[in-house]
């Protein structure tokens, strides 16, 4: 990252958005805002993964991998989330991750992230769902990104993408998360629900607040301010699922579950678990991933200069770049009976972190996880879309997103220069970017 060949001081986009100091969320935890131990120096026997903190600096790495090493079906009997148990090698992961009779996903038993729902706050949604109630739901919505469907978004997302690139500076810094990432996804959201593309920041925003409750920077006012701002969300897709149930079913993902057999009479909580879901899903992969495809361009040169080469890699880079970045770190499951896994037993009822983020760094199954290599032959058996009966629904079109979108900027910019170290979001669930300054240079 060659920043200081610019001269662009005091440029805005070069501004780093200021953090909010935080405090523990834990009585027990030894880090606060600007303290993040090392992995080494902590106890392995109460070592907690999920502090916010951590993934925001981006020092997670390390108690993955000592994880990983030393207790990879590690439990921890203290956290802010509850206890809980990590599964961080990629074989034990694939495990329970197919596994569905003796754990579970379901809402009922706590869902899919770590810590108790809110009591009077509960959204199921067919990702936190058993079979066969999973199933049926899932069904309902799939023809919105079934491979005739991605035939017809192909052109539309195409010609959205260069509009965005035609758009956007040459030689002078701009924020690549606000000006590509997001737009670009937001565009795809509003089109997948039909609303209205001049409000389709709002969805993003949703996306953000529904998993940041904790987060000062995104949601200041706690719990109180969420429940605020889903009630909004519910709100206005509930006046959306009454009138498509209506009228003529378009297609759209609202039209899909206001006419589906298993999901038109649903309760309106369930609505908003079902459009949360799809609107986190259809938004934070695709759009963490186009910006974690510049960052590891440009921390592996050579890499890039092989993409200038050989176009061809384009696909393979994606895979690449979604194994490499892992857009969800983990997904819970609750096990529904007793479980020995490496000489350690589950519990019925406890609470099991499957970290992608780790399984997509195991030695055992990687050569070199930690390398970013575009021409990786197996980078398409990453564990970030899940496996089994949960693997995400809208995975293809998220390839097809990210693959266009380095069509054209190949056929553009003889380069994509990060200007410095990106900003993360804080929250061990959803590994995102807040802000990435960056300048194009054309061919």
């Amino acid at each position: 990252m060659a920043a200081d060949t610019f001269s662009f001081e005091n440029h805005p986009a070069l501004e780093r958005p200021k953090v909010t100091a935080r405090e523990p969320m834990h009585p027990g935890y030894t880090e606060t805002y600007g303290e993040v131990k090392p992995a080494a120096e902590l106890d392995l026997a109460t070592l907690d993964v999920v502090d916010p903190e951590v993934w925001r600096q981006g020092k997670f790495w390390d108690r993955l991998e000592r994880l990983r090493k030393e207790d990879p079906v590690h439990f921890t009997p203290d956290s802010f989330v509850g206890p809980y148990w990590s599964v961080t090698l990629y074989e034990d992961i694939m495990a329970v991750d197919t596994d569905h009779k003796r754990f579970s996903s379901s809402w009922e038993y706590g869902g899919i992230t770590l810590g108790p729902p809110l009591e009077d706050f509960e959204m199921p949604m067919f990702i936190a769902m058993d079979e066969p109630r999973h199933s049926e739901q899932r069904k309902t919505v799939q023809p919105a990104v079934a491979p005739n469907m991605l035939k017809d978004y192909e052109p539309l997302i195409r010609t959205r993408t260069r509009a965005v690139l035609d758009g956007l500076p040459v030689g002078e810094p701009f924020d690549w998360v606000d000006r590509v990432s997001i737009e670009l996804t937001g565009m795809m959201l509003a089109t997948l629900f039909d609303f209205p593309q001049e409000r389709r920041r709002e969805l993003t925003r949703w996306s953000d607040i529904a998993t940041n409750m904790h987060n000062p920077d995104i949601c200041p006012g706690g719990e109180a301010q969420w429940k605020q701002e889903m009630m909004g969300c519910l709100t206005t897709f509930m006046g959306m699922f009454q009138e498509r149930g209506a009228s003529e079913n378009k297609g759209d993902l609202i039209s899909l579950l206001a006419h589906g057999e298993k999901t038109r009479n649903m309760t309106p909580m369930e609505l908003l678990g079902n459009v949360i879901l799809l609107i986190v899903g259809g938004n934070d992969t695709s759009r963490n991933t186009m910006s974690a495809s510049v960052y590891a361009l440009n921390k592996y040169p050579d890499q890039y200069a092989k993409l200038k080469a050989d176009p061809e890699l384009i696909p393979n880079m994606v895979s690449e770049t979604i194994r490499w970045q892992t857009p969800l770190s983990f997904m819970r499951r609750t096990a529904l009976e007793d479980v020995t896994i490496r000489g350690k037993t589950i519990k019925k009822g406890e609470q099991v972190a499957m970290w992608y983020v780790s399984g997509n760094r195991d030695t055992t199954f990687w050569e070199n996880p930690e390398d970013y290599d575009i021409e990786r032959k197996n980078a398409r058996q990453h564990l970030s879309f899940g496996f089994g009966v949960h693997r995400c629904v809208g995975n293809r079109l998220a390839e097809l997103q990210l693959k266009i979108l380095w069509e054209e900027l190949m056929a553009r910019y003889d380069h994509i220069e990060v200007l410095a170290e990106p900003s993360f979001t804080s929250g061990a669930f959803v590994r995102g970017y807040t802000w990435m300054p960056v300048v194009l240079h054309p061919k």
